[in-house]
């Protein structure tokens, strides 16, 4: 597993610390998916915008990298090695893949949440502004003379200006482009878009997949131990991501604050609440903060799919709609992040009277 720079800005599209996706040289799970893109490549039947969905941590990211890599060093679809490819495996030390893994390929960009200069974090969401630089990409001949593609990471960090920049693209999009729209939440995106894309859904990992992944990623990940990874892997519903935080030293003691909060939804336990307040919204614990909001959003995913008639999932989608725009506000707005933590357990508490 090849390493960014020392030095990099941070990228909003990795978990902290560990290797970015565009630097793994091989995929491990999602076979079916993976031969789903050759298949269609070499069939000359390539649909120009993929919703690569599933929980956030899986590889998803690592499929639309891999995938990039394959058509860019062989943009050709009927060339003998496409033919002949049983996976989209391509040599890391091709000139395509190595630009790639560089961010310097002149037909390659990424759209995804940038640095803010002034504020210097990451910004909460993907501007239209980034949006429209990014797909301008599609206004130019291919440097390479081959395919342009976009890879979004993610679509759920798109607001609705730059939702609507993308949908414009996808909507007449120019010859030999392909877009690869990471989403961890599909069902969530801007349904013009959905509608305008071929669905790539990719099941979680089992543990023995995580335990290899983990086990690739170089120091520090690679040096902790056969078991404590195996039992990270095992609690973390499919997710490399999840695997990490409870590896991660920094973030234990807060995962296992997250966890034992979520456990007790719709019960909200306040004095519990203040302690997870207090850790996650410090300074500096901006993965523990992602990582508490989609331990919720998952939660009331799973109640959503429970199912039931409208009286009773009516609650759980304003409660979702809430907390997103909440949350929204409060990291465009720099705003205090424990106020905010408390905010939504109170809300988690209300609903649950009213369910």
């Amino acid at each position: 597993m090849s390493r960014a720079p020392e030095g990099a800005l941070p990228e909003s599209d990795v978990y902290p610390g560990a290797p970015h996706p565009r630097l793994a040289t091989r995929l491990i799970g999602h076979r079916p998916a993976e031969s789903e893109l050759l298949e269609a490549y070499r069939g000359e039947k390539l649909p120009h915008a993929w919703l690569i969905g599933g929980r956030e941590g899986i590889g998803k990211a690592t499929l639309a990298w891999r995938f990039a890599r394959f058509i860019l060093a062989q943009p050709d679809p009927t060339a003998p090695q496409v033919r002949a490819a049983t996976d989209l495996g391509v040599d890391p030390q091709a000139r395509a893949a190595r630009q790639a893994m560089a961010l310097a390929h002149p037909d390659l960009v990424v759209l995804r949440r940038s640095w803010n200069q002034q504020t210097k974090a990451l910004r909460s969401e993907i501007s239209v502004d980034d949006a429209r630089a990014a797909l301008d990409l599609f206004h130019k001949s291919a440097g390479a003379g081959g395919w342009r593609i976009c890879i979004v990471d993610c679509a759920d960090d798109l607001n609705r200006a730059s939702a609507n920049a993308l949908l414009k693209m996808i909507e007449e999009p120019p010859p030999r482009s392909l877009f690869l729209i990471v989403a961890h939440r599909p069902g969530q995106v801007l349904a013009t878009i959905r509608s305008r894309t071929r669905r790539l859904a990719l099941d979680g990992l089992d543990a023995e997949e995580i335990a290899a992944i983990v086990g690739g990623l170089g120091e520090p990940w690679s040096a902790t131990t056969p078991e404590k990874v195996a039992r990270a892997a095992a609690r973390a519903n499919g997710s490399v991501r999840e695997a990490l935080a409870r590896i991660d030293p920094a973030g234990a003691e807060i995962g296992a604050l997250i966890e034992s909060a979520v456990a007790r939804l719709p019960a909200v336990d306040f004095s519990e609440v203040h302690r997870l307040a207090d850790a996650v919204g410090a300074r500096g614990a901006g993965g523990a903060f992602d990582g508490l909001m989609n331990a919720l959003y998952d939660w009331l995913a799973a109640r959503a799919r429970a199912g039931g008639d409208g009286a009773r999932l009516a609650p759980i989608a304003e409660l979702w709609d809430k907390i997103r725009v909440a949350t929204r506000e409060a990291e465009a707005y720099n705003l205090d992040r424990k106020l905010h933590i408390l905010s939504v357990f109170a809300e988690f508490s209300a609903a649950a009277r009213r369910l």
